[in-house]
């Protein structure tokens, strides 16, 4: 199964890719398929591709959801994201 990530862009190049992180993990992303991402935008990003813009607001409600499943699945209750 693959996931669409939301990540935060922190470095456009001119070939059409950039750099995004989540969570201090940063990753090389193609950026042609999404018009007018800059520095700061938060995308989704899917096999290596930037898919959707987003708000800072709804990647962090996904991020959210990502950390609850998680801590759902090691049995741990989910950690306080504000």
């Amino acid at each position: 199964m693959c996931l669409a990530v939301p990540m935060r862009i922190t470095e456009v190049r001119p070939d059409k890719t950039g750099v995004a992180e989540l969570d201090g993990s940063r990753h090389e992303v193609n950026l042609s398929l999404v018009p007018g991402v800059g520095v700061g935008t938060y995308i989704i990003v899917h096999a290596g591709f930037a898919i959707e813009k987003m708000n800072e607001r709804e990647a962090n409600a996904i991020l959210a959801m990502f950390e609850e499943l998680a801590a759902l699945q090691e049995g741990s209750p989910p950690r306080e994201v504000h």
